[in-house]
C-alpha cells in the first residue's frame, strides 16, 4: 500500500476515534505514534518527551550584556 494510501485510511480512522481521544496520552497512543509508524520509524526508538533544563542561572547568563 502507498504511503499516500495509508494516510489517508489513518485520517479516516482519526476523525473516528476523535471525540473520545481526551488526554495527551491517548493522543500519543491512538495518534502520534501510529502515525510515525505509518512514516516508517520504529516507535519504540522515537522519545516522545525530553526534559530540557533551562534554569534561571543560565537563562541570566544569555541575557547579561557581556
Amino acid at each position: 500500500m502507498e504511503l499516500k494510501d495509508e494516510i489517508g485510511q489513518f485520517a479516516v480512522r482519526i476523525k473516528k476515534m476523535l471525540p473520545q481521544v481526551q488526554s495527551e496520552d491517548l493522543t500519543r497512543n491512538a495518534l502520534v505514534m501510529p502515525f510515525i509508524q505509518i512514516l516508517g520509524f520504529d516507535p519504540s526508538e522515537v522519545q516522545s518527551e525530553a526534559v530540557l533544563d533551562f534554569g534561571v542561572k543560565k537563562v541570566k547568563k544569555l541575557i547579561t550584556p557581556l
